[in-house]
């Protein structure tokens, strides 16, 4: 740790690793809440992998790939959101399907790519270490529209999230909400992407606010604890793996799914004990 430390303070990777990482856990732990707590993880991992195509196509045409990647997430989001609005059907067939063009299209664009660049592959797996200033300030443009239209909207996305009918009767235009809550899912995997990878996108983006809905009594609770838990072991794995050149975006994912499991025996350990406290009616 004290490695990690002194060459924190002479190298500026890793100070933009440090931004990057924080505002990645400040994001993950406000739309992560929205995914746990509304059940749309399968939707968020479509999103995800269609970010691939975008970056290839951007990476072939000489633009930044963070360009093609908000595109390609957003297209993905409104494209599922409305399937599923209109043709009042499951999505899964076309977020499968959307999941696997996207992939393939970016594999496609990037082999064809003139002077081929094989770090754009460490995409699929993340390279928080690679994050250039540049993207430090994207991320941080993201992060503050992200908290800007939360805040905003938070009544109303909470009313989406856990009755939508009952949001209805009350005035509230849930499909354009509900469009716009997938659309703050795509640029948060925009965010993710930059970290952990297109693969391990949806660990950081779910594990964080699972944690947190074992110990928060409200949305506001379960949002500022999974941000606080998402920035922590964003910057813990980044440490971690530091010394002995571990792959960061693994690691991360690593102990945030032990994180997870010592969450679940700590959680089922306090129902016990709530259990054999609370006093059994007289027979």
């Amino acid at each position: 740790m004290s490695e990690f430390l002194e060459a924190l303070s002479r190298h500026a990777f890793l100070q933009n690793a440090i931004a990057a990482g924080l505002l990645a856990g400040v994001a993950c732990g406000v739309i992560g809440t929205y995914v746990v707590v509304k059940r749309i993880v399968f939707i968020s991992g479509g999103i995800a992998h269609t970010v691939l195509g975008g970056m290839g196509i951007a990476y072939f045409l000489g633009a930044a790939p963070m360009y093609g990647a908000v595109i390609a997430a957003i297209v993905a989001a409104l494209i599922i959101g409305l399937v599923s609005l209109k043709a009042n059907q499951r999505e899964d067939t076309l977020i499968g399907a959307l999941w696997a063009f996207g992939m393939a299209i970016g594999v496609l664009f990037i082999s064809r790519t003139p002077g081929y660049n094989v770090d754009l592959m460490s995409y699929l797996f993340g390279n928080i270490l690679l994050v250039p200033r540049r993207d430090v300030v994207g991320i941080l443009v993201l992060d503050a529209a992200i908290l800007t239209i939360v805040l905003l909207l938070s009544k109303r996305l909470l009313a989406v999230c856990y009755d939508e009918e009952f949001a209805r009767l009350q005035g509230v235009r849930v499909s354009g909400l509900y469009l716009l809550l997938l659309c703050l899912i795509a640029l948060t995997v925009v965010i993710l992407v930059q970290v952990v990878g297109i693969v391990l996108v949806i660990a950081l983006l779910t594990l964080p606010a699972a944690i947190a809905g074992h110990y928060a009594r409200s949305l506001t609770q379960m949002m500022i604890l999974a941000a606080a838990l998402g920035s922590l072991l964003t910057i813990g794995g980044l440490a971690v793996s530091y010394q002995p050149d571990l792959p960061p975006g693994a690691t991360i994912i690593v102990l945030a799914s032990v994180a997870y499991l010592l969450s679940l025996f700590v959680r089922a350990l306090l129902n016990r004990r709530r259990r054999r406290q609370t006093p059994q009616p007289a027979e």
